[in-house]
């Protein structure tokens, strides 16, 4: 019978050689056996098509390419790539019988580059945590191929907290976001959180897969505060007016919500409430701002808590 098949060389990194067959019955149209391979951007390589064995019936046998070049001895056609800079380059070798049936095989590569970077954060926070409070752990990815293979693991220590994979299928290098929510705990305190970003490239990939892995964070969480230690705030920015004015409040991102009164009270302070608030004083189309800094010092033991709260005004 007449054979169609691949055989492929391609150098990685580690100066390891693979050899892969592709064979498909031209006479009874089987496919025997198919694989994909992996191939790092800018490596070279080379895939060897033989169109047929023995004597051909025909001599319409081609191999087609987006990049490289194919040379022809007999009926091997040798496809060579010296720097591989495409993103789907997979060839197809093709061989027409003599009652004109076609048969084609494609050779599957998957072009990847592992991540350029991996970063690490807690969004919308810095600085100590509180225990029984949710936080927002953010693994970014930057420029990664193929995406669809990229698998992100977040870690507590040694510890995996959570694995997730890519919902965008991009062949050329994109960049990604994976967050996790977790609640902290008193036992959180001094742990190191980080994440890790592999390209899971299969058997035909690397022996060891492209791995990147982002710097720690050291959490720093405080327990709760005794209530009977707590201090509270109180902000006035009241105006006298005709019409009665109205108010609008700005406060630092991780504060709650407060109403639009003049006067804006915080029961129980933390370090969380750092930062400044702004009053918005608006009346007869005349705007005034009036600004406090808020500055929270104190000392956390393992217990309980004190905070004093300094506050300084300024009117704009």
């Amino acid at each position: 019978g007449e054979f169609l098949f691949f055989k492929l060389f391609f150098s990685t990194t580690f100066q390891k050689q693979h050899l892969i067959s592709l064979n498909y019955n031209l006479a009874n149209f089987y496919l025997l056996l198919l694989f994909s391979v992996s191939m790092k951007y800018g490596d070279s390589a080379s895939a060897e098509c033989v169109a047929c064995t023995g004597a051909c019936q025909n001599t319409l046998y081609n191999l087609e390419k987006s990049v490289g070049d194919v040379t022809r001895n007999g009926t091997t056609l040798l496809w060579t790539v010296g720097s591989l800079t495409e993103w789907d380059p997979s060839p197809d070798c093709y061989y027409n019988t003599d009652t004109n049936k076609q048969c084609c095989s494609t050779l599957p590569v998957i072009v990847y580059q592992p991540p350029e970077s991996v970063s690490f954060s807690f969004i919308n926070h810095t600085g100590p945590m509180f225990e029984h409070n949710q936080y927002t752990l953010q693994c970014t990815v930057e420029n990664v191929a193929p995406v669809g293979n990229l698998v992100v693991t977040f870690y507590r220590g040694q510890t995996a907290l959570d694995q997730q994979k890519s919902r965008i299928s991009q062949l050329k290098p994109v960049s990604d976001t994976f967050t996790l929510n977790i609640n902290v705990s008193k036992e959180d305190d001094g742990a190191q959180y980080w994440c890790e970003a592999k390209l899971e490239l299969g058997p035909e990939g690397p022996q060891r897969p492209p791995v990147v892995a982002s710097e720690n964070i050291t959490a720093t969480v405080y327990c709760e505060s005794d209530e009977n230690n707590r201090h509270s705030l109180r902000l006035n920015c009241s105006a006298v007016g005709n019409p009665i004015p109205s108010y609008t409040w700005t406060v630092p991102s991780a504060s709650s919500s407060f109403p639009n009164d003049s006067v804006l009270t915080i029961n129980s302070v933390n370090f969380e409430h750092e930062g400044q608030y702004t009053c918005t004083v608006s009346c007869m189309g005349r705007t005034v701002d009036v600004t406090f800094a808020v500055d929270v010092q104190g000392e956390f033991r393992p217990v309980q808590s004190f905070a004093v709260v300094h506050v300084k005004q300024e009117v704009s």
